[in-house]
């Protein structure tokens, strides 16, 4: 596996980790149809967990089998599937080497009220199923994002030693945060900072509106005429918040939309500097033809060709 020089400038700026890491870092930028372009595009599925199955998967009734979604990934040359536990163990063997792996450390769920999520893997795990990556979530903003963070912090520093890539999910909701906050655009930025700053490799954040939640920061960006005009000007401010843009971010799907917006929401990514998209629902919901051929479009965008 040659690297492209992108891919080794985007490895130098990790400049603490391990060469097991960066290694791993590579492969999941080396894989697929946007390998070696520093984009990717990232299947995740623990939706399950997060919604409960029916929601999830009655409208695709193939993706309650664990081992659609993988063959998925690798059919639509993604750069790498991520989910928790239960559904990796059913499927790691079968794809070992295929697509590169991301064990979702920790889950909530829609029966509980908290703002919180449960561990529900180890490190062990990762190394025993292949993966080349661990995904953890915290909630900035909720009551428990103090014991979150603290999670975060000794799951990434066992998974680093042994040579894993972190990939964190930094997701503000809770405490004084309204429903749109959740995705304001001080919110968001200030969620890729932090997560930034607690050592992930990968970021995790959702797309940003132009609502501006924090008195305090309105202040400033209204002082200072930050650009919130456009989905991609807004992207490219949480890049600059995520280190300058040294560090990877990928933004989330969401819940599922029309195509035209999937498609919109990927060319405001790539315009804006952002490292591509992890994208569940939008896709595996669909009919599998139709799935490839969104997740195909994608790709091209990303590529420059759409």
């Amino acid at each position: 596996m040659k690297l492209t020089r992108k891919v080794k400038e985007i490895l130098s700026w990790y400049e603490s980790d391990n060469p097991g890491t960066k290694a791993n870092l590579a492969r999941i930028m080396m894989t697929g149809k946007l390998a070696g372009t520093g984009k990717m595009v990232i299947l995740p599925v623990d939706q399950g967990f997060e919604h409960g199955p029916a929601r999830s998967f009655a409208p695709n009734p193939e993706a309650y089998d664990p081992w659609y979604h993988p063959q998925l990934a690798i059919d639509a040359g993604l750069n790498a599937y991520a989910t928790p536990l239960g559904m990796m163990e059913a499927v790691a063997d079968r794809v070992a080497g295929q697509v590169p792996l991301i064990l979702k450390m920790n889950s909530a769920n829609s029966l509980s009220g908290l703002r919180d999520q449960a561990i529900t893997g180890t490190v062990h795990d990762a190394l025993k199923l292949g993966c080349s990556a661990i995904g953890f979530t915290i909630y900035p903003g909720s009551d428990d994002c103090y014991n979150m963070m603290e999670e975060f912090r000794d799951l990434a520093e066992e998974a680093k030693a042994v040579g894993l890539a972190v990939v964190l999910w930094s997701y503000p909701r809770g405490g004084d945060i309204t429903k749109d906050g959740e995705t304001a655009m001080d919110v968001c930025a200030y969620a890729a900072h932090m997560a930034a700053l607690m050592g992930a490799h990968v970021i995790k954040v959702k797309l940003p509106s132009d609502h501006l939640e924090q008195g305090e920061a309105k202040k400033v960006y209204d002082k200072y005429k930050i650009d919130l005009s456009t989905q991609a000007t807004r992207v490219a401010h949480v890049m600059q918040a995520a280190f300058n843009g040294r560090r990877i971010v990928v933004f989330s799907g969401g819940a599922t939309k029309g195509a035209d917006s999937v498609y919109d929401d990927a060319r405001a990514i790539r315009d804006g500097g952002g490292n591509g998209s992890i994208i569940g629902r939008n896709t595996f919901q669909r009919p599998r033809d139709e799935a490839l051929s969104m997740l195909n479009k994608i790709v091209g965008i990303y590529q420059g060709k759409e």
